[in-house]
């Protein structure tokens, strides 16, 4: 008894063949789509740490502009006044010793105007 290739033989492996190539190529499709998926979360969190990172740096960037600044106005602030009250104290020194120059002046005119007073009463009296 010769055995043939069965009609229902041939069916039954082209559609266990198909069947196999299906399920390869879904799971195939399935990897590829877990592995962009993988990727891009990847790529969103190390762009989300990237943004994260560069906006901590601007925020601390901005704090030590803003302490810099407000060191620099405070400086500035004082020297200002330590400035404007030594002319102010430079001012009123120079008057105090204007003022004692003017009195000892006049009391040195004084003193003359009674000196020569009592000469020229003394030289009238004779």
């Amino acid at each position: 008894m010769g055995k043939g290739i069965n009609q229902v033989e041939v069916v039954v492996v082209i559609v266990a063949v198909v069947v196999a190539v299906v399920i390869v190529v879904v799971v195939v499709v399935v990897v590829l789509v877990v592995v962009v998926v993988v990727v891009v979360v990847v790529i969103v969190v190390v762009v989300l740490r990237v943004v994260y990172i560069v906006v901590v740096v601007l925020v601390a960037v901005v704090i030590v502009v803003v302490v810099v600044v407000v060191v620099v106005v405070v400086v500035v602030v004082v020297v200002v006044v330590v400035v404007v009250v030594a002319i102010a104290a430079a001012v009123v020194v120079v008057v105090i010793v204007v003022v004692e120059i003017v009195v000892v002046v006049i009391v040195v005119v004084a003193v003359v105007v009674v000196v020569v007073v009592i000469v020229v009463e003394a030289t009238a009296v004779v």
